[in-house]
């Protein structure tokens, strides 16, 4: 059973290291990454500049690639770190429960 604002969003098998999923949460796309080291990350699921889906993209460390333009942002943060990207991305909390991936909104 999940508290108040946790939502399951997927089996920690759903991802495989260094890769992405998205889900959607009520109106919100998010992108689930999870790193070489076996740490799990929300992010909101569209890229600030492009708009196009991270869940698409390419997972390299702590850094997600969006597919569309190729900017680059820390999943850790948030930050934009290469261009053309600039704005970050919201990041979100995230968990792992019992073998389920849960996203605090």
């Amino acid at each position: 059973m999940t508290e108040p604002n946790w939502h399951v969003v997927g089996a920690i098998d759903d991802v495989s290291r260094e890769d992405v999923i998205g889900v959607t949460v009520g109106e919100s796309q998010l992108a689930i990454v999870r790193t070489s080291d076996d740490r799990f990350f929300a992010v909101d699921g569209l890229c600030t500049h492009g708009r196009a889906s991270l869940a698409e993209g390419f997972v390299d460390g702590t850094e997600i690639e969006c597919p569309k333009h190729n900017g680059r942002f820390d999943v850790t943060t948030g930050e934009a770190v290469a261009s053309p990207a600039r704005v970050a991305l919201r990041t979100h909390p995230c968990r792992v429960n019992d073998g389920c991936i849960q996203v605090q909104l």
